[in-house]
């Protein structure tokens, strides 16, 4: 990752625009897990996920700002940064981003998040609306970020993921066919595959133990009877 330099330390950008970070726990949930998810997907691989961050894309514009939800930018390595300067960044623009609603927001407000992503290079953008179990997508097509007409079952081109509903639940469904979970979730589900992983060792030592014990017997009954049982 590049360093700043004496011209950007002249130029002060906000590590923080003093809002929270989320409106409630639903939002906060969602957050979580589409950028643990994302996190865990893409470990070990050079794509930078963050929630919540403040990205600058044009350099010596401070006031040019934007914090999305969960963002995923390519070619860039995973680590820890205050904000994405965009320009420290090879300038490669975050090629993803997902904004979780609150009640708290405008419809203003929404649409001067799709004109900012659309103005700096955004490939893909989707709207998670929590309260409604429901999502709209935007992908981009030329210089425009055009709405998806049919976004259930849409797969995402970057990230391979799709979105479906299940009754009425939105999910997000992984390229493997696991669903995003929580990150408590996605523990328990961890923690049994271990308890699973657990009994199948101790299963395999019993089995072995008693093809041991079994061919222990046999070797004695061959010794009995003057039998090597080495030249069996």
């Amino acid at each position: 990752m590049s360093t700043l330099t004496a011209s950007d330390i002249d130029v002060d950008y906000p590590e923080s625009d003093g809002k929270r970070m989320a409106d409630n726990t639903v939002q906060w949930d969602w957050m979580v897990t589409i950028v643990g998810e994302l996190r865990d997907r893409y470990a070990g691989q050079e794509v930078f996920v963050a929630g919540d961050l403040l990205w600058y894309p044009v350099k010596g514009e401070p006031r040019v700002v934007a914090a999305p939800d969960a963002m995923v930018a390519f070619g860039r390595p995973a680590g820890d940064r205050t904000s994405y300067l965009q320009w420290l960044e090879a300038g490669i623009a975050p090629q993803v981003v997902f904004e979780v609603l609150s009640p708290s927001n405008t419809e203003s407000e929404l649409d001067d998040k799709l004109e900012f992503y659309e103005r700096h290079g955004v490939e893909e953008y989707y709207v998670i609306d929590p309260y409604e179990n429901a999502v709209e997508g935007y992908v981009r097509r030329s210089r425009r970020l055009a709405q998806v007409r049919k976004i259930h079952g849409h797969i995402s081109p970057r990230l391979g993921i799709r979105f479906e509903k299940s009754g009425d639940e939105l999910r997000i469904v992984g390229s493997e066919g696991r669903a995003f979970q929580t990150r408590q979730e996605r523990v328990e589900d961890l923690l049994g595959e271990v308890g699973e992983e657990r009994q199948r060792i101790v299963v395999e030592k019993r089995r072995a133990d008693e093809e041991k014990r079994q061919k222990d017997k046999l070797a004695a009954k061959l010794r009995e009877l003057g039998i090597d049982p080495d030249g069996v």
